[in-house]
């Protein structure tokens, strides 16, 4: 009988930088989506070795298919260049928002779509097959721990941004990531 060797999922986190910025998403989300898709701007503008951007999933039940998401862009942090798959499963989303989404959060075509139909999608847009980390069940450890850090810090909206630890609440995604880059170099 061969033992399953355990589930070692990479952190979503670029740069390297002593400054940390913590954004808490919801993949599902028009304003987490505003604000994934200026990310890689942020690093570039402020510079990878003086950040490091640290991408935090906050499930929220109103988007439906929120947690079936989450644990697909967690499953994919599992694989070889865990990161970089789970970037790209992300970037499909955000690509593709409106067809993971429900209409006022309750209707629409997607009321017909199984959660295999979700997980199919998700592979054919971002390149990425998570099935099998999918289907572990301890990746729950890896959801949960999201779901912790997110609740110990007080996070109950998406997108939520932490600068140095600290919950930033007048940030938001409209704002230009030079408004980001100024609260970020100032702590």
């Amino acid at each position: 009988m061969s033992q399953q060797t355990a589930l070692n999922a990479e952190p979503l986190e670029w740069g390297h930088g002593p400054r940390t910025f913590d954004v808490f998403l919801e993949p599902t989300c028009p304003y987490s989506v505003k604000a994934f898709n200026k990310l890689d701007a942020l690093l570039k503008h402020i510079g990878e070795d003086k950040v490091t951007v640290k991408i935090r999933l906050q499930s929220q039940p109103w988007h439906i298919y929120s947690g079936l998401i989450v644990r697909y862009i967690l499953a994919a942090s599992t694989l070889p260049n865990g990161r970089d798959a789970a970037h790209k499963v992300m970037q499909a989303v955000a690509d593709h928002r409106e067809e993971f989404e429900f209409a006022d959060h309750c209707r629409g075509p997607n009321m017909d779509a199984t959660p295999n139909d979700i997980i199919a999608r998700l592979k054919a847009y971002s390149g990425v097959d998570a099935s099998v980390p999918f289907d572990r069940a301890d990746l729950q450890a890896v959801i949960k721990w999201h779901c912790k850090y997110a609740r110990q810090n007080g996070i109950h909206v998406s997108p939520t941004f932490m600068v140095n630890g600290l919950v930033q609440a007048d940030l938001g995604s409209g704002d230009d990531i030079s408004v980001w880059a100024e609260r970020i170099l100032a702590c």
